[in-house]
Order: C-alpha cells, then sequence, then structure tokens
C-alpha cells in the first residue's frame, strides 16, 4: 500500500526522494510528499493525485536539503487531501507511515486533554504529535521516537525526520515491511528493496518490532526488547529493466507477455532437465506425512488455491481447505496433526495472510508459502519458502504472478501425488511433459490478441458481467471477474457453471454478456447446456474454448475465442491468458488506469 522512501545523502535529496516514490508507484496512492531537512530546518512539500502533481509542485517550489523523507499514501484514516498527505509534522518532527495505528483514538484523546490541536483526519499526525510532546519534554529525538513507538498499537512501518538533525533517520517496523539500504557514505530506507534498486544493492530487512538509528556512517538496530540487534546484510540483485515498460503501453501488457518466459523459469527451476522428480529447496516437504493441507491467501492469491485445490485432491488424494486470510484466523480453526499449512502471497508481505500464517506457528506440522520475493517477511518467516520466479510484477492487477503461483503450485501437487503412491510414473511423466510445452502453449494463446481486442470493445459497452465455469474452469472464473472489475470498473460476477440455475438466470437478458471459459474436457457438455440456458434467455455469451469445443457449440453464441488443445490440469494456466487480455483490452477501450486502477493497491499491508 503506502510507500515509505528516506534517504541520507551527499547531494539534493528531493529530487532521489521523487524517483524512489516513482518506483513504489506500483503499490497504489492518491496523494504524495516529502520532507527535507536544510541548515538544520524542516521543509515539505505535499500533493494530491498522481506524483506528477509533486513534481509540478517541487518546479515552482522547489525543497533544498540532502536528508529527506518520502511517502506515497493510500487513504486509509481521511481523504486523500494535501492536509492528510504525507509526510505530517509536529513542530520539530515530520512522519511518514504505513499501516494503522489502532490505539490513536486513545492517544488523540490524550493529547487534547493536554491542549494539543489536530489539523488532519489520520492516526499518523497522532505519531508526530506524541513525539514532539516528547521532544518538548526534555528528550532527545531518538530518545522520543522510541517512547512514542512503545505506544502505538496496530501495524507500522515510520520513518521519522527531526529539525535541526541533518545526519539523523529513526525507523521502525512492526507489521509492515520496511528496509535499510547501505550507500557509500550514504544510507537510505523503503518500504522494499523496488525503491532503492538504483542507489544501493546492499540491503538490511528490518524484522519485527525492530527500531533502527539510521545516519551515514550506518545502522544501529535495536529488537523489539531494547537489545542491539545484529541483522543480515543482503546483496539483493533487481533487473531494473523490469521496472520499466519494455515498450508495451502499460506494465499490464508486459506481464501478460512475460508469462511464457518466466513460466519457463519456474519450471526449469522446480523440474530439472532431464528429470521427471519435482525438487524442491532446502529439505523439502515429505508428503507421506502429510493427511491434510490448509491453503490461505487474499484476492488472487486465493484463486490459485481455489484452483490448487481441485489439483491436490485429484491428482494427490490430499484433503484440502483454503481459507481466505482476512477470515481464517478470526475463526480460530483447529489446526490438528498431520497438517501442513501453505500461504500465497505475491509481495510475501500481504497483512492478512502473515497475521494467518503466525496464527499456525506452532500449530502445524510444517509451514510453507509461495512467494515471489524470497527475502519477505512471509517468506522468512516460513519452514520453507517456494519461490515463483515471476520477476517484479508491477501492474496492480496481478497477471504473470497468479500464472506462476499456478505452475508451482500444480508441480507441488504432482509431488504430493508421487510421494503419496497417487500418480504412476507414465501419468507423471505425461505431467511433466505437459508442463515443459506450455511456454510455447502461451505463446499460442497470445497469439489471439487481436482477437481478443476486438471482442473487448464490444464487452467494454456492458455495465454487468457473469463468468462462468465448471471443475478447474471455476477458480479461474472468479479471477477472471475480479480482473475485470479490477481495472475496468465493471461489475462482473463469477459462478460454477451448475449454479446458474439457482439464481444468477434471473439476471440474464439481452444486455448480459457472459464469458464461459470451457476447454473441451469431460465437463464440456454440462457446460454447453448451461450455455443454451444462457442463450434461451436472449444472453450473449463469449465461449472460450479449444477448436473442438468450438466446432461443437459455436452455434448462437455472440463471440468466440479459440485457445490450443491442452491436457485438462494446465488449462487453468492457459486459459489465464484470455481472461486476463480481456480485462486489459476493456479497461483500456473504457479509458481507466490499467496499471493504478483507482482505490486499490499492489501490495497490502494493513488489516
Amino acid at each position: 500500500m503506502c510507500g515509505i522512501v528516506g534517504i541520507l545523502s551527499n547531494h539534493e535529496a528531493a529530487p532521489t526522494l521523487v524517483e524512489a516514490l516513482k518506483r513504489l508507484e506500483y503499490r497504489g496512492y492518491d496523494s504524495a510528499g516529502i520532507a527535507t531537512v536544510n541548515k538544520g530546518k524542516l521543509g515539505r512539500r505535499r500533493a494530491v493525485g498522481k506524483l506528477v502533481n509533486l513534481n509540478d509542485l517541487l518546479v515552482h517550489d522547489p525543497l533544498p536539503g540532502k536528508s529527506g523523507i518520502g511517502h506515497t499514501r493510500w487513504a486509509t484514516h481521511g481523504a486523500p487531501t494535501v492536509s492528510n498527505a504525507h509526510p505530517h509534522r509536529a513542530g520539530c518532527v515530520a512522519v511518514v507511515h504505513n499501516g494503522i495505528i489502532e490505539n490513536y483514538r486513545d492517544l488523540r484523546g490524550e493529547l487534547s486533554e493536554c491542549g494539543i490541536e489536530f489539523q488532519t483526519e489520520t492516526d499518523t499526525e497522532t505519531v508526530a504529535l506524541l513525539t514532539e510532546r516528547y521532544i518538548t519534554d526534555g528528550l532527545d529525538p531518538v530518545e522520543a521516537a522510541f517512547k512514542a513507538l512503545d505506544r502505538l498499537e496496530g501495524a507500522f512501518a515510520l520513518a521519522f525526520l527531526f529539525d535541526g538533525e541533518e545526519d539523523l533517520i529513526v525507523a521502525a517496523r512492526k507489521g509492515s515491511p520496511l528496509a535499510i539500504g547501505h550507500g557509500d557514505g550514504e544510507m537510505y530506507v523503503g518500504s522494499d528493496a523496488i525503491a532503492l534498486a538504483p542507489l544501493t544493492d546492499r540491503i538490511t530487512y528490518l524484522e519485527e518490532g525492530d527500531r533502527a538509528i539510521v545516519t551515514r556512517s550506518g545502522v544501529e538496530i535495536r529488537d523489539q526488547h531494547g537489545a542491539l540487534a545484529n541483522r543480515n546484510l543482503r546483496t539483493i540483485q533487481i533487473d531494473t529493466s523490469q521496472v520499466d515498460k519494455g515498450g508495451h503501453k502499460h506494465y499490464m501488457a508486459k506481464e501478460i507477455a512475460e508469462q511464457p518466459h518466466v513460466i519457463a523459469e519456474a519450471i526449469r527451476h522446480y523440474l530439472p532437465v532431464g528429470d521427471d522428480m519435482v525438487h524442491l529447496p532446502g529439505d523439502g516437504i515429505d508428503f507421506t506425512k502429510v493427511q491434510r493441507l490448509t491453503m490461505v491467501a487474499c484476492g488472487t492469491a486465493y484463486y490459485a488455491c481455489l484452483t490448487a485445490k481441485y489439483w491436490f485432491e485429484k491428482i494427490a488424494r490430499l484433503p484440502v481447505e483454503v481459507d481466505v486470510a482476512s477470515e481464517f484466523r478470526y475463526r480460530e480453526p483447529p489446526i490438528t496433526e498431520g497438517t501442513l499449512a501453505l500461504f500465497v502471497s505475491q509481495s510475501g508481505e500481504t497483512a492478512d495472510t502473515l497475521a494467518a500464517l503466525r496464527f499456525c506457528q506452532d500449530k502445524a506440522d510444517k509451514i510453507v508459502s509461495v512467494v515471489n520475493v524470497p527475502e519477505s517477511s512471509i517468506a522468512r518467516e516460513s519452514d520453507l519458502a517456494l519461490p515463483i520466479y515471476a520477476g517484479v510484477e508491477i501492474g496492480v492487477a496481478s497477471t504473470k504472478a497468479f500464472t506462476c503461483q499456478l505452475a508451482v503450485l500444480l508441480m507441488l501437487a504432482l509431488k504430493a501425488a508421487n510421494d503419496r503412491g497417487e500418480i504412476s510414473a507414465e501419468d507423471l511423466a505425461d505431467h511433466v511433459s505437459g508442463l515443459r510445452g506450455l511456454p510455447n502453449t502461451l505463446n499460442t494463446a497470445l497469439e489471439q490478441n487481436d482477437a481478443i481486442q476486438q471482442a473487448a470493445q464490444h464487452l467494454s459497452e456492458a455495465r454487468d458481467v457473469l463468468f462462468l465455469g465448471r471443475g478447474v474452469m471455476y477458480p479461474l472464473a472468479h479471477e477472471g471477474a475480479l480482473k475485470l472489475k479490477e481495472i475496468s470498473y465493471i461489475h462482473a460476477e463469477a459462478y460454477a457453471s451448475g449454479e446458474l440455475k439457482h439464481g444468477p438466470i434471473a439476471l440474464i437478458d439481452q444486455h448480459m454478456p457472459v464469458v464461459v471459459l470451457a476447454p473441451r474436457d469431460a465437463l464440456f457438455d454440462k457446460t454447453v447446456s448451461n450455455m443454451q440456458e444462457v442463450m434461451a434467455r436472449k444472453g450473449k455469451v463469449l465461449l472460450v474454448s479449444d477448436k473442438d469445443g468450438l466446432d461443437e457449440a459455436r452455434d448462437g453464441t455472440w463471440i468466440t475465442i479459440q485457445m490450443p488443445p491442452i491436457m485438462e490440469n494446465l488449462t487453468p494456466i492457459l486459459y489465464s491468458i484470455p481472461a486476463q487480455l480481456l480485462a486489459y483490452h476493456t479497461a483500456v477501450a473504457k479509458g481507466t488506469d490499467v496499471d493504478q486502477p483507482r482505490n486499490l493497491a499492489k501490495s497490502v499491508t494493513v488489516e
């Protein structure tokens, strides 16, 4: 969600802060601002909307100084206004914050009783005012910031800048990620390594409860108990070319096009050439000891889990429970002996998923994560982290991360089936062969881009769209509906095809497009029956199928999109391509902000 950067530089900080914030735009935001210390004096500039507005402001009203903090805000407490934008300032203190201070009302009441007035609607202003109060009481900036941190409840990443302190940033994390970057006589703070990528490749990740005193000479880190902490300095390899659009109009278009390559990379890591066995890093997983699999995720990752449930249960005969992370720990599910808990998150920082993981610690036999960021909190707190190798994903609507998650989960299901003796050597070899041929098949699917673009022109005129699927296509129908509403703002819902007559059919009329994802598989005939029910009521069917399916069922359809043939268990990965492209081209036709859709954030680091 919100993005944080901090710089103790030997050069003017403002341009570097803004450039770093640009690399955090993908997280989603509705206002931005920076603060610097120049000749001992704090100054700040803030603007609502895109960073270009802050840039324009800085052109007309420059902000000098070689030390500074910056922020992109995704509104939680208070509307997107200049007064609510970060950094927040109280006297000699400026603060940027990611997360939510849950006890801010109590703190606000305490400060109000002391005659302190508030200028904003935010929880963050409370942190600045509380720190400033402690400085007024005689504490030095570090002591004041630490004392304020002791009072805070909730999840947060914070960076403090102080009047008169040109060589100091205080940083802290509890629940929200924060990293310290090491330069040559310079130091940096960032929400993630992407923000700091052009500045340094040497990163120290703060752990839960850590507080950092950052100066140009280095960083002193104290843990949640106040003891000095020695955190690893890691060298991070981030290809900065992955953070540009590579000639595409949008990041989402680039990331859709990258899927054959990144999935090939994921397959190569888990299925080495010449070997039909799935290889996992570290100590791996012995599925003969697993009696039940609990899978937890949010958003698109949740639909990846729902898809994988079909694979684990059908191929490996392993019982699976799938939960939305935000609901999982609050119902306090019993975790029985022999349970493997698996958590899926692109960023590895999703707050609800991380909280669910922590609930399972000391309860599940083993905690495994499927993540795109190996250095993330979820990865570090897992017994085993399985990278998906999707590379940096900037577009808010997940595309290549979703299909890489699916590929890794399918390979994990194949390993489970092999360990448990539920798959023959021949069937395993067929699946491995299908996976290795998948990148080429995805390239064939991408060749349908022009046809899908034409279909999207018609879809962009709709107010509501239904998605239908059966079997492994049912979770993908949900993912297709999610993509469409995320970036085009068209209301879309998904149903299991067999549920149509249990209510949703009441919505069907001549204005209702119905997208049917239906490869010619064992369930195809049943899906065709549901299509007939739609068309009998003048509904407009957009059918996505292979040649055999279209030859059999295209009569009466509104639009058809042809996919290449593929083995059944690989269809969710292949059919993700038309689902993504339909959403993308519909959004482009409507003129919406494809990469940064309204109200959404890439990394949801608050509950």
